[in-house]
Parts: structure tokens; C-alpha cells; sequence
């Protein structure tokens, strides 16, 4: 049998991994990680060399970048139909949406580095802050595009069904909600309504005592006139 080891934290790019493994339906163990210093131990260094979650042990070999999982993973398991093969007419766009979760993602960190990671005021920037949640805002309109051409009223941003592109995505827009709404964005809205319905989705929530984000919201500091 296949051993399957997610190292895993709360509210970060790991719960990509963590969902996607819930949808496949696989048998899997959580190795739980701080997000604090405890990643740079040389123990966990040797899984993840940049000191990041997630981290996958499968079978005696480790990966990590979450985006390699989804692919690996889905290529693995393909009875669960998340991935799409090479001969597919999906398979473009499906590793364009895989991996533009990575895209959003890099927004949300440096968001949560300006409201949660940096504790001294004089550190943060009202400018940062503004910046970063406009660029959340074009990559939701990025989606708000896809999702109308496949109609988002079906809950996917393939036509082919549901995939890991939309765990990967809808993980990452699952945290940039912390920091610019989908009030501007309806279709990407009733999308992420689908996913939030899913039981894999709900099985990768943290529970209170375990999240890193304490507010439902951060805004933006207003820039001074």
C-alpha cells in the first residue's frame, strides 16, 4: 500500500495539498508543522530545502511546491479524474489554472507578511497594502473571464468537470478573501460557493484555535492624501 505523509500547517499553500488528497480519497497521515521557526529545522530542511510547507513523503521519496504535488498527485491517482492527461483537449489549461493558483498565492503572502508577519506599524506599507489587493483584484478578474466562458453557474472552470484546478485555485482565493472581497466578482462568487459546499473542502478547514488569520477581513490601510 501506498504511504502518503502531508506535512502540513494551517491557512497556508499546504491545504491545497491537503484538499487535493481529501477529493482523491486516498489514505493519507498529516505530519502537522508550525508556521514559525520550526521549519527551519535541519530535520524538515531535508524534506522541504526552503523551509516551506507543504512537504510530501510518498513511498519513501519526498517532494515538495505545491503545484508538483497537484500534478504527481493526479497523475498517481488518475481513477479520480482531477488530473487531465496528455491527449486531452484540457490539459493546456488545466496546468495554466494549477499553477496560476501560484500567482495568487504570491499576492495573499505578501499581504499576510504586511498585516500579520511584520508587528511593528512603522514596518508596514499603505502602499504594499494597496498594490498587492489591486493585483489580487486582476487575477479575480482573470477568473470572472474563465468562469463565465464555462458557465459558472456549473461550479468548475473546466468544461470537463470539476479538477484540481479548481482545488489549487480555489484554495488560493479561499485566503485572498482576506484581503480584497468577490463583492466585484459574482461569477467567481457563485464558483467558490460550489467549492465551499465540497466535504474535501470542509475536511481541510483548520479549526479556530488553529488559524493563522484572526479577522474574516484586512483591509488595505488608506494612502494618505
Amino acid at each position: 500500500m501506498t504511504r502518503i505523509v502531508l506535512h502540513h500547517a494551517p491557512q497556508t499553500r499546504s491545504m491545497r495539498s491537503l484538499w487535493l488528497l481529501h477529493e482523491l480519497g486516498v489514505p493519507f497521515e498529516i505530519a502537522h508543522q508550525g508556521f514559525d521557526k520550526s521549519l527551519r529545522d535541519p530535520k524538515y530542511l531535508k524534506l522541504s530545502p526552503a523551509g516551506r510547507v507543504p512537504a510530501l513523503e510518498i513511498d519513501g521519496q519526498r517532494m515538495f511546491e505545491t503545484g508538483a504535488i497537484t500534478e504527481y498527485l493526479c497523475e498517481r491517482f488518475p481513477e479520480a479524474g482531477l488530473g487531465r492527461d496528455i491527449g486531452s483537449s484540457e490539459r493546456m489549461m488545466w496546468l495554466v489554472w494549477v499553477h496560476f493558483a501560484e500567482t495568487i498565492s504570491q499576492h495573499v503572502a505578501a499581504l499576510t507578511q504586511q498585516h500579520l508577519v511584520l508587528r511593528d506599524d512603522t514596518m508596514r506599507s499603505a502602499a504594499v497594502m494597496t498594490l498587492e489587493a489591486a493585483r489580487l483584484g486582476k487575477c479575480y478578474d482573470a477568473l470572472e473571464t474563465q468562469l463565465k466562458a464555462t458557465r459558472a453557474s456549473s461550479g468548475v472552470l473546466l468544461a470537463g468537470g470539476f479538477s484540481a484546478a479548481d482545488v489549487s485555485v480555489g484554495q488560493a482565493v479561499y485566503l485572498g478573501r482576506k484581503f480584497r472581497t468577490l463583492d466585484q466578482h459574482p461569477a467567481v462568487a457563485a464558483w467558490f460557493g460550489h467549492l465551499e459546499a465540497r466535504d474535501a473542502f470542509r475536511a481541510s478547514l483548520p479549526d479556530k484555535s488553529e488559524e493563522l488569520y484572526t479577522r474574516d477581513f484586512y483591509p488595505a490601510w488608506e494612502m494618505p492624501t
